[in-house]
Order: C-alpha cells, then structure tokens, then sequence
C-alpha cells in the first residue's frame, strides 16, 4: 500500500479490513456514515445497514460469539439507541473482536444534541480509544480488535466530526506488522451459557469479571501505545504540560509546539500512574478536551491540581484559536478573516422537494404537529413554519399519542406527526403499534421519499435496495396497517406531485376519529438523478406508481 490522503472514517474502514473484519453493520448518521460506504466495497467483509443501532450492535454481538471480527458504527445519539444491548454486551464480552464506533458530533453540526460520549465507556465499563487524525483512526482501530480479544471485551472507538471528515496522510504498514488476514479466528459458535445467557445468576458472576477486567485494562494503559509522552522542554522541570487527546492534540501541536504533552490515545480507564508521573514534571498542567470535563474531573478526584474548563469552553467545537487562548497565547496563523459580508444561508428543503406541500397543508390546516429526525425536520422552517416538536427518531408518533392523552377537546383532532420512510423504520413503526394497541387519535404521516437521504442516500427497508443497491424486499404499507388492525378508511397512499390528491387526503383523514395513516410517496430528487445513472430509475418509479394504484384512501383490504 502507497501513501494515502483518507479521511477518518476512510482510515477506519481500512484498519477494520486490515484487521480482518467479517462483519461490519450499523445505522447511517453523520458523521459516521461513510465508515461502512467505504468497508462495502471489500466484497470479502459482510456489510450491512440494520434497522437501527440497536439491532446493528445485536448482529455485531451476534457475529462476534460464531467467531467473526465485528465493526458496529453509529453517530453519538445512536449509542442511546444502542445503550440497552451496550450494557450488557460488557458482561457477555467477545470471542472474536467487537469495536463500536461512536461518532461524536461537537459543535451539533448534524445533531439534535452534543453529549460526550466518553460517559458511555465509563458507564459501561468498556475501553475507549481515540484517534487524533486519519493515521491513527487506522491503527487505533486494528489496535481496538486486539484489545478486545486480548480482555474479553468490546471496545469503543471514539470519532468526532473532525477526525472523521478531515483528511489527513495515511502510511503503508510498516514491514514486519501483521497483514491483512481473512480471518484470525476459526468460525463457529461455541456454546457457554454461563458467559452468554444474562440470567441473574450468571450475570452476578460476570460482574465481577467485568470489575476484574477493568483493572487489569487500567494497568496495561499504563504501557499501551495509544498513550505517550512528548518532552520537548530541556531536561529539569517544564513550565507548561498539556494533557489532551482526540483532534484537541492537533491544535495543540499547533499552538503550543514546545509545550511537554502528554497525549492520551486510550482514553478509559486513564494510566494514573503515568499522569502522575507527568504531572509531577510540570509547573501548570493544562487539560485539553472538547465538551464535558471527563479527564479533568478524573485528574482533580485523584489530587491532580489542573487548568480544564476554568480556561476552555465545555460548550462546541474547539479550534487552534480557542486552544491557544485558553493556554494563555495567540495561534501562530490566526484564521483570515473574509473582507466582505458573507450572507447567511439558511437550510432547507431542496427547491422542487416532492414533500413540501405536506408542510403547506398541515399548515393550512393549523394542526400541531410532531416532527422527526431527517430532511423532514426542515419543515420547521419559513417558508413552511408547521413543525412543532422534534426530539429523537421516531418520537414524532409517540409525542403525539401524549398530546392526544392531556390535550383539550378543540385540539385533539388537530394532532398530526410527520415522519420519514427510514425513520418510521427505525422507530416509528413500534409507536404506530402503540398507538393502534392503546385506541389513540392522531394522523400520522410517512413522507417516503425512496431512500435515507438526509444521511447521503442510503437503502432503508422501505426502499427495496441493500447497502451497495442489491434488490431487497419492501414493506407494504398497507399489509402493515392491516396487520394493525387499522380500518381501511384510515389508510392511505398517495403520489407527493399530486397536490390535489394530498390536500383531499389531509382534509378527509384529520377529521377521522381514532389513528389515521398516510404514506405520501415521491422520489427524492437527489436519489433521481443517482438512480437515472444506474439505469435503475425507470424501474423504480413504475414499482412506486403500482403501489400508489394499489392503495387510494378507503380502498379494501380484501
């Protein structure tokens, strides 16, 4: 292999190949999303995009117990979606290798939140690694799978938007390092309840292990290669030492090139003794992460005098200029500023989007409406002003069922949630289920729009493609109502550029008692012009046009 200009998340699909991955599976979210693009164009590795995080973490688990080296990738609020397998999937461990990917989003350029998740790994009981730049996101995640073998445990890798978006020189492997395997482990599951059935009993003795597992791992992070340090101050002892990790250590090379740094690439559980050790060298010790407060507050439980987030925000996205401020200096290249006004560009929905004349209707309307994660969230916007809530995926069906619960009589029938083909996937169909099992009112919309597009055009259930656009079965929305037991004159489908058609369906079914569903199909326009290069379009939008023929409003089950 040459030198090569990857981006993180390029880097970490190359370390997983080279690590002889067998699976990699996940949900698609920014910025995590291009880790499996990427991986699925090693045809040796079984790629997949799940339903969602947590049935992308299960198939990991799943492969990781028969003997497989698994990959799992998600962007930071998957992990919540995730949490509940997560959990557990510490006391059970591994047999071959099982590396979870987070992909945190400091700065919420893409998210509705900015949570650290280095609080998981804590939580979790599971180690952390993380890379400061593409190099490093490569070894760090061959160095995640053998860690994970070697303490019988899954092992976070910890991206944020930076390193997995920013590019940066990847090296050939060194001679003599381990070559890309087709796979270090003999396949087969070999059975052990007592390791992998999560009864009580057995789950209190693994608790121990678990404990036991942790200390050992504290003991090797003393001498794990993902951690050094880096005295560039003459013999004696140093004015300033500078703790960091992540892209933080970027900027602080950047800014303060003389500075010693200790640079922590196993970010849990911590080396005390090496931290002590370096601390002990320098005058002021300087603490440098991005968000929550994580190292310091580990630093001040154990004694450790530092400057954390007294001098650096715990709030957004660092950069060189805010690292150099909080250490006391200006950065050696300030940022050039534009000479002339830039005008502000706001988001929202392409221009001849098929969707936006929902927005327009429900508007109209006046209904209170409960939106979703997706392009969909846009309709918040001018010209469209009709979304009132957006929490997480999925919550826009279930948001409305508690409206519904406590809301006065003159607005119970003017509660609507609108949702994406992928997320009413990933979430939305348990809360449609809810609703129907537990006689709800509501109108509830499923703008399907043919793909994920929000996340870059990936397959969804509902699309009738696999990652890499291989045919795959699509659910019938109208099979699906009807095995909810929704009457026939609650269903409907109809094609988003006939607006007529949709105005008529909004006004009938909002003023239908009990739960209503509306599926309102057309083709994203992106995904066009991706599918006319195929030569798939014309295929796809027959497939589409028979649907929207098969089921008008009211028409039979039968």
């Amino acid at each position: 292999m040459r030198t090569r200009l990857l981006s993180g998340n390029e880097a970490v699909a190359l370390g997983a190949w080279e690590a002889g991955v067998a699976v990699g599976c996940g949900y698609p979210g920014t910025p995590s999303t291009e880790i499996l693009e990427a991986l699925s164009r090693r045809p040796e590795v079984y790629t997949e995009w799940s339903v969602n995080e947590k049935v992308a973490l299960e198939v990991g688990v799943g492969a990781s117990l028969a003997g497989g080296r698994a990959l799992v990738t998600m962007k930071h609020v998957g992990v919540n979606v995730a949490a509940d397998p997560l959990f557990t999937a510490s006391y059970l461990g591994v047999r071959a290798g099982l590396v979870v990917v987070t992909a945190d989003d400091p700065e919420m350029h893409s998210s509705q939140n900015e949570q650290d998740n280095r609080h998981y790994a804590i939580a979790a009981k599971l180690p952390m690694l993380e890379p400061s730049d593409s190099q490093e996101a490569r070894e760090f995640t061959r160095l995640a799978f053998e860690l994970s073998e070697a303490y019988d445990t899954p092992v976070f890798l910890r991206m944020t938007t930076r390193t997995s978006h920013s590019k940066s020189l990847v090296a050939p492997v060194p001679p003599g390092a381990p070559q890309p395997t087709e796979q270090p482990l003999a396949r087969g599951f070999v059975r052990n309840p007592g390791k992998y059935v999560m009864i009580p009993g057995n789950a209190r003795r693994r608790r121990r292990i678990v404990e036991d597992r942790m200390a050992a791992l504290a003991e090797a992070a003393e001498n794990h290669p993902a951690n050094r340090i880096e005295l560039t101050a003459e013999a004696g002892r140093a004015s300033v030492g500078i703790i960091t990790s992540g892209i933080p250590y970027s900027y602080v090379k950047e800014v303060a090139p003389e500075a010693a740094v200790l640079k922590l690439g196993l970010v849990h559980p911590l080396p005390r003794r090496m931290i002590e050790q370096f601390a002990a060298s320098v005058e002021t010790l300087y603490v440098v992460e991005e968000l929550d407060p994580v190292i310091e507050t580990q630093l001040r439980a154990w004694g450790i005098d530092c400057l954390g987030k007294d001098a650096f925000p715990a709030i957004g996205e660092f950069t060189p200029a805010i690292v150099a401020a909080g250490l006391g200096g200006t950065p050696a290249h300030p940022t050039k500023q534009a000479g002339f006004p830039v005008p502000a560009r706001r988001p929202g929905l392409c221009a001849g989007c098929p969707h936006d004349h929902v927005f327009a209707e429900l508007r109209r309307k006046q209904m209170i409406v409960a939106g979703d994660i997706g392009c969909y969230s846009l309709g918040v916007l001018p010209p469209y002003d009709a979304m009132d809530t957006l929490l997480d995926m999925g919550a826009s069906l279930t948001m409305a069922q508690g409206m519904d619960v406590v809301a006065p009589p003159e607005q119970r029938g003017r509660i609507a949630a609108v949702i994406g083909d992928s997320t009413f996937a990933h979430s939305g169909i348990t809360g449609l289920l809810n609703a129907v099992w537990n006689g709800r009112d509501g109108l509830y919309i499923v703008l399907d729009n043919g793909t994920t597009a929000m996340t870059g055009m990936q397959p969804n259930p509902m699309s009738g493609e696999r990652l890499g656009r291989s045919d795959a079965p699509s659910v019938d929305y109208e099979l699906l109502a009807r095995a909810f037991g929704l009457p026939a004159a609650n269903f409907g489908m109809v094609d988003a550029y006939d607006t007529a058609a949709i105005s008529e369906a909004i006004d009938t079914l909002a003023d239908r008692p009990g739960v209503r569903l509306l599926v309102v199909m057309g083709l994203c326009l992106i995904e066009s012009t991706k599918l006319k290069k195929l030569d798939k379009l014309a295929g796809k939008k027959a497939a589409r046009r028979q649907l929207l023929a098969l089921h008008p409003i009211g028409a039979s089950h039968e």
